[in-house]
């Protein structure tokens, strides 16, 4: 092998590794729409209840060093709506469900209508604006009551 031939090599992997790592980048804190019929009820996750509208439900573990930051931004976003409860489980005591869930990286969250269906998942730390819109489109695609 000569010396171009291994210069050439390094070159590509550096690039590959790159657009890898810009890929990974750009998916950080968006959301995914799961079209799965997944249904997260509040026993599974040891709570009483979910929210009357919407819950946002963070998979946390005591070493995620973003998880408080992420937990407090999300409870204001709940706090801030009428029927939107914020839940944080941690995964460090129950890693069945990160298993269930498919939990790669903590913070996941994922964002429950009214009937605790998964309706958008983010991984990583979510922007507020995103989950903002995503419960905003939850409620408002739920059926009137009369």
């Amino acid at each position: 092998m000569t010396v171009l031939n291994a210069l050439i090599g390094i070159a590509v992997l550096l690039i590959l590794t790159i657009a890898v790592g810009l890929a990974a980048r750009f998916m950080q804190g968006r959301a995914r729409r799961r079209l799965s019929a997944q249904i997260v009820g509040p026993e599974l996750v040891g709570e009483d209840a979910l929210g009357a509208r919407a819950t946002i439900l963070q998979f946390s573990t005591d070493f995620c060093t973003r998880c408080p930051e992420v937990h407090r931004d999300l409870g204001d976003v709940a706090d801030a709506r009428v029927g939107v409860t914020h839940l944080d489980v941690d995964l460090t005591h129950r890693p069945d469900l990160a298993k269930r869930f498919h939990v790669l990286q903590t913070p996941t969250t994922l964002i429950l209508d009214q009937d605790g269906v998964v309706t958008g998942r983010f991984g990583g730390v979510p922007h507020r604006n995103v989950v903002e819109f995503e419960l905003d489109r939850v409620i408002n695609d739920e059926p009137a009551t009369v």
